[in-house]
């Protein structure tokens, strides 16, 4: 059975590194279980407190009016993937009090008879940029895919991610894991669990994120320069 949409899910999500300085934290979040077609709308007096913008997800270039099934269309379009033609599910975080923040989004897409065909991985880092993974996971939902993107300070852009993001179950809870590995040293490791909700859920995770930051720079961890901006390909596409 599909996971019940829209859903509310009360998140906890630990983040673990073991190398060159260890340091763990773990916190609560809310994030949303959606249908990208039947996105939830909330009263027009209640629309400050959430929404979904679909210029929030992909890194091509947006227009008006364009819809977040749209964009996720036009991003299979422009790295050659095959049109999804069924259900697209998505776990990501609305614009709360007009700020989005997230970290990682999922969408699990699927084919008209209702089977899994891929799931995207988005990744947004602290400096307005955005990448996504395109993998086909196993039956258990496992997959690797090569490091692309500039996330931490803390990280080059090396290394291999492990991930573990099987279809949420018919009760709606979500599990999603992501282990970084890289030559000689321990996997750094990010997990996503069904927990308890955190109100300004969005506006606490950018705050976390920064102030962990701070502490493992203070604690003498190496920086790693950012990587200049991506050159277009083409007009309004990037890589």
């Amino acid at each position: 059975m599909t996971a019940p949409v829209p859903s509310l899910v009360f998140t906890r999500i630990h983040h673990a590194r073991r190398a060159p300085v260890e340091h763990a934290f773990a916190y609560r979040s809310l994030s949303w279980l959606v249908d990208v077609d039947d996105l939830p709308v909330l009263p027009r007096g209640l629309r400050w407190a959430a929404r979904f913008r679909a210029d929030d997800h992909f890194p091509e270039q947006s227009w008006p009016g364009q819809t977040l099934r749209g964009r996720l269309d036009a991003h299979l379009a422009d790295v050659g993937a095959p049109a999804i033609d069924g259900r697209v599910t998505a776990l990501l975080s609305p614009r709360v009090a007009g700020y989005v923040f997230n970290p990682l989004s999922v969408f699990w897409c699927h084919d008209r008879v209702g089977r899994l065909r891929c799931v995207i991985a988005e990744v947004h880092n602290t400096y307005g940029g955005r990448h996504c993974y395109l993998v086909h996971p196993d039956a258990r939902g496992r997959a690797e895919v090569d490091k692309q993107f500039y996330v931490s300070p803390f990280n080059d852009v090396s290394g291999r991610y492990r991930l573990a993001v099987p279809e949420p179950d018919s009760a709606g809870r979500v599990r999603v894991a992501i282990a970084l590995d890289r030559p000689g040293q321990p996997p750094f490791t990010a997990t996503l669990r069904a927990q308890l909700r955190a109100p300004l859920a969005t506006w606490l995770v950018a705050l976390r994120i920064r102030v962990h930051g701070i502490r493992l720079w203070a604690r003498g961890l190496h920086i790693h320069p950012r990587p200049r901006p991506s050159v277009p390909t083409r007009k309004g596409h990037v890589r």
